[in-house]
């Protein structure tokens, strides 16, 4: 994250807390940017609890945004990305939907809002006037002992809101933490609570767990916990799928894949969900003759990769560039062999960095052979881009201008013209319309 961006945001936040304290408040960081303070970490955002109520933070801070009128959570903006999040203390009656409290009461006692929260390393408050932790739920013995641990009973805690699920793995896969035995036992016996949940959400948090760190360890314990299953269950059936053991001597597919994971360095959230989805097309396609093979499984799991992501509700922009990782992956073993202009288009492939950042990974969680990475990258830094994407010879309107009518054959004349001028065969606008005029004509 920007230094000086999260710099401003916690300036901010202690603004805001000065601006409290001095009406007569106690006001306090809360949450997450305190839990990642005292583990050294620059928090991505600051929050702050408070016993002021919702008409009071509203007066105290006019220009702020009400984006919780029913939890009492307003927004202070100030310039751009530089917000932080202002609630009153509160607590919270039953939960009636899995997500929204049906009952919300404001309070004064900040052990009270901390009891509320999901897990202990979360429940955490810093009073920043007097320089000490509030910790009315032994957060930072839990930190000290690297346990996400639930907040009081976990089922209720998961029943209450059934993302905290996906976040108790999350917030263990980023830390590297474990999970303790009970809260874990209890995501195990609420996992298929998970349903229903948004597919917005559950998106989200996936993206995260993939994204943050510890994307290995992540999907681990969403195995563990039963989560996977009702989320991905085509993960899930990677398991036991074997794979030739002369091309793959790591093992299963779930083993390639959880290897491949384990090498995600700050990968963006497409190249990322492309690695963990690049062999969903094995299981279906799996066979066993000369050898086991999985006959098309590229293009078999990009079909599946296009309808599980349309349900996980990623941007259809976002659902293209992963679909055309896991379409693609397999054509890196034919690039010594492609004409010079296939090579071209490959290497053109809008987003080629995540594709061929996919092969290398692909490579390294199997035979390790990288090649063909090496190859790509060496013609990737001998070819001009004037040389991949060359201005064209001959256009649709040029084709029109000499008297031919648009038609089918317009495309591929067109296409046989680049083709030519990729391999380096012709060079010219005259050179490009008479190989047109042939394709035409023969084609008539």
């Amino acid at each position: 994250m920007d230094e000086a961006l999260s710099t401003a945001r916690r300036n901010l936040a202690s603004e805001i807390i000065g601006v409290l304290r001095a009406q007569g408040h106690q006001a306090y960081l809360v949450g997450g940017c305190v839990r990642d303070r005292l583990l050294g970490i620059e928090p991505n955002d600051y929050d702050v609890s408070t016993d002021a109520t919702p008409d009071l933070l509203k007066a105290y801070f006019p220009h702020s945004e009400l984006i919780g009128a029913h939890f009492g959570v307003i927004l202070v903006t100030r310039g751009c990305g530089i917000q932080v999040e202002v609630a009153t203390f509160r607590s919270e009656g039953l939960y009636a939907d899995g997500r929204h409290p049906s009952e919300v009461r404001f309070e004064t006692d900040p052990a009270l809002d901390a009891r509320r929260r999901d897990f202990t390393i979360n429940g955490l408050m810093e009073d920043l006037v007097a320089g000490h932790i509030l910790d009315f739920v032994n957060g930072q013995g839990d930190l000290n002992g690297k346990i996400i641990r639930a907040i009081g009973n976990p089922r209720l805690r998961f029943q209450e809101d059934h993302l905290r699920m996906l976040r108790a793995i999350r917030f263990a896969a980023r830390l590297n933490f474990s999970i303790e035995p009970e809260t874990l036992a209890a995501i195990r016996e609420e996992s298929h609570c998970i349903s229903k949940i948004s597919a917005e959400r559950i998106r989200d948090e996936l993206l995260r767990i993939l994204t943050e760190g510890g994307a290995r360890q992540g999907f681990e314990l969403l195995d563990e916990s039963g989560l996977l299953v009702h989320v991905l269950p085509e993960v899930k059936a990677f398991q036991g799928v074997q794979q030739p053991p002369e091309f793959h001597p790591e093992g299963d597919v779930w083993a390639h894949v959880l290897l491949m994971l384990e090498d995600l360095h700050n990968p963006t959230p497409t190249l990322a969900m492309g690695v963990l989805l690049h062999d969903v097309g094995k299981p279906p396609t799996f066979r066993v003759a000369d050898r086991i093979r999985f006959d098309s499984h590229a293009e078999v799991g990009a079909q599946m990769t296009a309808q599980i992501l349309s349900r996980l509700k990623l941007p259809n922009e976002d659902n293209d560039r992963v679909t055309s990782l896991v379409a693609n992956h397999m054509r890196f073993k034919d690039v010594q062999q492609m004409r010079l202009s296939t090579l071209k288009r490959f290497l053109r492939l809008p987003h080629f960095s995540e594709h061929l950042e996919l092969h290398r990974l692909d490579c390294l969680a199997s035979n390790k052979r990288i090649d063909s990475y090496e190859y790509v990258r060496a013609k990737l830094a001998e070819l001009a881009q004037e040389e991949l994407r060359p201005t064209r010879l001959v256009t649709g309107r040029d084709l029109i201008d000499i008297g031919y009518k648009p038609g089918p054959g317009f495309g591929r004349a067109l296409e046989a013209v680049e083709t030519a001028q990729l391999e380096g065969e012709i060079d010219s606008r005259e050179q490009g319309l008479a190989l047109a005029r042939t394709f035409l004509e023969r084609s008539a």
